[in-house]
């Protein structure tokens, strides 16, 4: 609160989230949540009082726009094998690599950085905070994404970038943990919006299921799509029920790595057969343009890849639910 927030807690971020996907467009949440979540939170978490004035307080009232940079030509799921490095000379960092898939990368003031200032692996990894105006740093393309279109995804570049070393979030070689913390909210982030594009999806098949006829009667005069519709209703108030269950646990600040891996996984991986069997009922309609759920269900493939794929996802599960041979 004492740089300009409300002091609210995940659930008001839910209610958001909630809100924001009815516009119909995935894009808008997915936009504003990379920056009020996943940039802006780690410097909430682990900056200084200078770190927090000069790009928390700005974030917070909408003066400036947030990215988080992670993700890597040949480092995604793998965060702990990124090869963007960050050496010191006097007092700045030399920041030399390249991002990719980053939302926001294109119209950010800033990009919340994890680069490499040590040793392989894990422990060797660190969060910078970059100013996009940073000499040596530098926008490549503007990614064309099959959904999504709202939201900016871009690739960025370092060429012998340089930013002070005041920059440097928390602890030197302390940056996967505070990635690991921030996965969580995350991938609360990406459920909801599953849970909540899902139940729209489902409103606008409901819709038009009474509206369109067909042999003499509504679409929903026929039992085989009311069954189906049943059946979609059902997947939602059991995504809706693990991921509620999950942000509780979150916010009481309980063990919840498995929890919260299960709700991003069935909410994935359920939103694209929910797309399907609501795009179905719409016929050739569902598969133009200019209809709402063109765009929703097209949409709804990115969201099994996104803050860890549903293979990651079932890693954490399985290494949470000891599932795992203690050999391997």
């Amino acid at each position: 609160e004492e740089y300009g927030g409300a002091g609210l807690d995940f659930w008001y971020t839910t209610i958001l989230i909630e809100e924001l996907v009815r516009c119909g467009s995935v894009g808008v949440p997915v936009s504003i949540l990379a920056h009020a979540e996943f940039a802006t939170k780690v410097i909430d978490v682990a900056g200084t009082t200078d770190q927090k004035e000069e790009f928390l307080r700005p974030a917070i009232a909408g003066r400036k726009i947030g990215s988080l940079a992670v993700t890597e030509p040949d480092a995604g799921s793998d965060v702990a094998a990124l090869r963007t490095t960050a050496a010191r000379d006097g007092d700045e960092l030399v920041i030399n690599g390249s991002k990719t898939y980053i939302t926001n990368g294109g119209i950010a003031d800033f990009a919340t950085t994890a680069v490499r200032t040590g040793e392989p692996g894990r422990n060797g990894i660190s969060l910078v905070i970059v100013p996009c105006d940073s000499a040596g740093f530098s926008r490549g393309r503007r990614l064309e994404k099959l959904g999504s279109h709202a939201s900016d995804t871009a690739e960025l570049a370092f060429d012998n970038c340089r930013v002070p070393a005041r920059n440097l979030l928390g602890r030197e070689n302390g940056g996967f943990e505070l990635l690991m913390r921030g996965f969580d909210s995350e991938r609360l982030v990406l459920a909801v919006i599953c849970c909540s594009q899902m139940r729209l999806m489902w409103e606008e098949a409901r819709r038009y299921g009474h509206e369109r006829r067909a042999f003499g009667r509504p679409l929903l005069g026929f039992q085989t799509w009311q069954h189906r519709l049943a059946d979609v209703a059902t997947t939602i108030e059991a995504a809706e029920a693990l991921t509620y269950r999950a942000i509780d646990l979150y916010v009481r600040r309980e063990p919840r790595n498995a929890e919260i891996a299960m709700a991003k996984l069935f909410a994935a991986e359920a939103v694209i057969g929910v797309a399907h069997d609501c795009a179905q009922i719409f016929g050739g309609s569902g598969y133009m343009e200019e209809f709402l759920i063109a765009r929703l269900f097209r949409d709804s493939l990115a969201f099994s890849v996104g803050a860890g794929t549903s293979e990651i996802m079932r890693e954490i599960i399985a290494r949470n639910k000891d599932l795992v041979p203690r050999e391997s």
